[in-house]
């Protein structure tokens, strides 16, 4: 039995994903950028498990169709016009006048001096637009201006009627995506949580405005649903109502789901009630009539929506937050991550006690290949050294061939979370994985 003693902090993940190459700092040998990752083979497979497990959410909903789409990352001005982020996607910017050293005015106390230089010499405070903009072509003209997408929604929006059109749904259904933003933070922060490039999940779900707060009960439910799916502990979770005061413009209500990290209770997604907001500002700016026509009634209407928006790379963080432990197995300190079996980036692994046992566990690699394609084979160090080292990745199971395995036809099954270990018939090694990672 192990004896956890988990004090997790912030620093310790962010050496966690460097030494076993879950994310690297970006253009790290040119001094990197603030605010932007590179994510290595392992955080790429759990970032793909996560993308996965939210699709899937989104498959087994039975209120309605969802429908997937990929937007386009660069969107001309009139878009951002209309959907209010010209005018009113800004943060509070303040400079210090002595070093130059740039923050967000709601994130300091003006009344003292600058944690950079600890001089006291503010500019006045100003609003700072996030978005990312560029010219289109090489004329620079408002004609050619446009903007890299701080949010994944628009595209969804003005892609409305063709959603419709091109596939025969009716109200009530969604539409989902998955694809990448940019915000032009004026301080990136806490790793992961906070980025300059990052990737969004959404889904904007249409529905008549009478059924809305029906939908908007039923998404949150919904969501706080998935986040028990991938196993993170329930404790640690909240959903969070928004006051007034708080509720972005194109919002009548709106609630997080927020967890519970070292550095305080923050949100990792958001459900929103965004009315007719988008497709009524889009209608007026574009001139093309986004209403939908009900052949029952006769009648057009605006439909209203529900978003679900998950950060992938927050969620990221929450989950490697929420599994990593610290204990003590045998009198010997361990990192281990607790995932989910079916997030976890590896399933198996398969260890040859000596370099004879190779070719046999090369064959079992074949077979455990079958049921996660990055199953993998540690020949290196002692069987210790390789159990710690898959547990700190969150591998769930460890195949051992040893001298037996030729006799009996066995190999031994390790698991991650308990350490026990148990005999197993080497045919029956696929379908003994497959029901642990369920």
């Amino acid at each position: 039995m192990s004896q956890e003693k988990t004090q997790v902090t912030l620093e310790k993940i962010v050496a966690l994903c460097k030494r076993r190459g879950f994310v690297f700092q970006s253009a790290d040998i040119y001094g990197g950028i603030n605010g932007v990752y590179d994510f290595g083979h392992l955080g790429y497979l759990l970032k793909n498990n996560l993308k996965d497990a939210w699709k899937k959410s989104m498959i087994e909903i039975d209120r309605g169709q969802v429908l997937f789409l990929e937007g386009a990352l660069l969107g001309p001005r009139a878009v951002w016009q209309a959907s209010g982020h010209i005018d009113c996607f800004h943060d509070p910017m303040v400079d210090c006048q002595n070093c130059k050293h740039r923050y967000r005015a709601d994130h300091i106390d003006l009344n003292k001096p600058c944690q950079n230089c600890g001089l006291k010499s503010w500019t006045e405070v100003k609003q700072f637009n996030m978005m990312f903009k560029t010219e289109l072509g090489a004329a620079q003209e408002s004609s050619a201006e446009a903007y890299l997408r701080p949010e994944t929604a628009q595209a969804i929006f003005t892609n409305f009627k063709n959603m419709i059109a091109a596939n025969r749904v009716k109200i009530p259904f969604g539409i989902a995506q998955i694809g990448k933003a940019f915000r032009n933070e004026i301080n990136p922060r806490q790793f992961l949580f906070r980025q300059r490039e990052f990737e969004q999940m959404e889904i904007e779900w249409f529905c008549k405005k009478e059924t809305a707060d029906e939908f908007f009960d039923f998404w949150q439910t919904a969501r706080l649903d998935f986040f028990k799916k991938l196993g993170v502990n329930q404790e640690k979770l909240r959903l969070r109502k928004h006051e007034k005061d708080e509720l972005a413009h194109y919002s009548t209500k709106c609630s997080d789901v927020e967890y519970e990290f070292p550095f305080g209770w923050q949100e990792v997604e958001g459900i929103a009630h965004r009315s007719n907001f988008d497709l009524s500002q889009h209608t007026k700016h574009s001139g093309k009539e986004l209403a939908v026509f009900e052949e029952e009634t006769k009648t057009s209407y605006m439909p209203d929506v529900v978003e679900c928006s998950v950060g992938v790379d927050r969620l990221f963080l929450t989950v490697l937050f929420d599994a990593y432990t610290e204990d003590i197995v045998e009198g010997e300190e361990r990192t281990v991550l607790k995932l989910a079996p079916s997030i976890a980036p590896i399933k198996a692994a398969i260890f040859p006690l000596t370099k004879k046992q190779l070719e046999q566990s090369e064959k079992i690699l074949k077979e455990l290949k079958k049921v996660d394609p990055y199953a993998t084979l540690d020949l290196s160090g002692s069987i210790g050294k390789r159990y710690r080292r898959q547990d700190e990745i969150g591998t769930p199971i460890c195949f051992t061939y040893d001298y037996e395995s030729d006799v009996d036809k066995m190999v031994t099954a390790r698991d991650r979370d308990t350490t026990k270990q148990e005999r197993i018939s080497i045919d029956k090694i696929s379908q003994y994985l497959t029901d642990k990672i369920k």
